[in-house]
């Protein structure tokens, strides 16, 4: 496991100190005190030799994950330009890289679940984080809404019907092959954020959440951080390993998982396009690839690939 990031005042790694978990979990992790965004950090790693998924192969354990963490993020990015932004112990900032065949990352009819694989891995880091730490549901979330994680088409994890962060995921070139098209292996780059301890006073909109919100007992801000990118690790790994091994079929078991695991299906939802055009209806179902299927007051179905999903409460027409 290779280590790229500060020394603490003994000498020893960062990361091995306060991620150790992540270190055992990972093949090469990068801890910061402060970044723009880990993803810009984590793709320019990548295209300068920094992170090295090729060296770092293994037969042992060929899905090569590298890490890169930061305590406070600037300048990050959302799905759609979104921007992002964090404070020390508040909130995790994670990217996670690994390397995938280029024909499963250009494949229209199974790429959709990369991005789901992500969150799924996240909804696992989560649930396994809080059950080690003995962590429960508040009284509030008892009643009503359910306090497990879920995801929210395409990007975002809910808690208790509110956002409790998001996912990026980018596609980039890996330097010894750079655009050749026909490259075996391109890297994707899993950018997660999530709040973890924010004042319910300083969060970024109404909509928003924040764990320590809705579970306790937390572990400290540090252990946290470290046993959700630990479980991200071993569940990207593992997932990731199945998927790119039998995309067609995997992308089958994704489905009826990502279903259970859905905040958006069955609920009033409106896509916002980049062109500026809206589409409202209920989210009636996902496809074999990925894509969501809206339902419009027409009983017309649509099919939306790539759009910013927002969930109503009732309909807006």
């Amino acid at each position: 496991m290779v280590l790229n990031n500060a020394m603490s005042s003994d000498g020893t790694s960062a990361a091995s100190v306060r991620m150790p978990a992540t270190c055992r979990a990972a093949d090469q992790v990068t801890l910061l005190d402060e970044v723009g965004s880990t993803n810009t950090l984590a793709r320019q790693m990548v295209a300068d030799g920094r992170i090295d998924l090729v060296g770092l192969s293994n037969p042992a354990n060929p899905m090569k994950i590298a890490v890169v963490a930061a305590d406070t993020q600037s300048a990050g990015r959302g799905r759609l330009d979104h921007t992002w932004t964090s404070r020390p112990g508040e909130s995790f900032t994670v990217t996670f890289v690994v390397a995938v065949p280029r024909a499963v990352a250009v494949d229209e009819s199974v790429n959709g679940w990369l991005q789901m694989i992500a969150g799924l891995s996240a909804l696992d880091a989560i649930d396994d984080a809080l059950a080690i730490s003995g962590a429960r549901p508040l009284a509030a979330d008892t009643v009503g809404v359910a306090a497990a994680p879920r995801l929210k088409w395409p990007n975002d994890v809910y808690l208790a019907g509110r956002k409790l962060g998001g996912i990026l995921a980018e596609m980039v070139p890996l330097p010894q092959q750079g655009d050749d098209a026909d490259a075996s292996s391109v890297a994707i780059v899993f950018g997660i954020g999530l709040n973890l301890d924010v004042p319910a006073d300083r969060l970024p909109t109404d909509e928003s959440t924040s764990l320590q919100l809705h579970y306790a007992p937390l572990p400290s801000p540090d252990g946290l951080r470290d046993a959700i990118a630990a479980g991200v690790v071993r569940s990207l790994r593992r997932r990731l390993a199945a998927f790119v091994s039998d995309p067609g079929r995997r992308a089958a078991v994704l489905l009826r998982e990502t279903r259970e695991r859905s905040y958006t299906l069955g609920r009033h939802a409106v896509a916002h396009f980049v062109d500026g055009t809206e589409l409202e209806g209920v989210a009636e179902d996902l496809n074999p690839d990925a894509s969501l299927i809206l339902r419009t007051a027409d009983g017309a179905e649509h099919t939306v690939r790539t759009a910013d999903v927002g969930v109503l409460p009732t309909p807006r027409v």
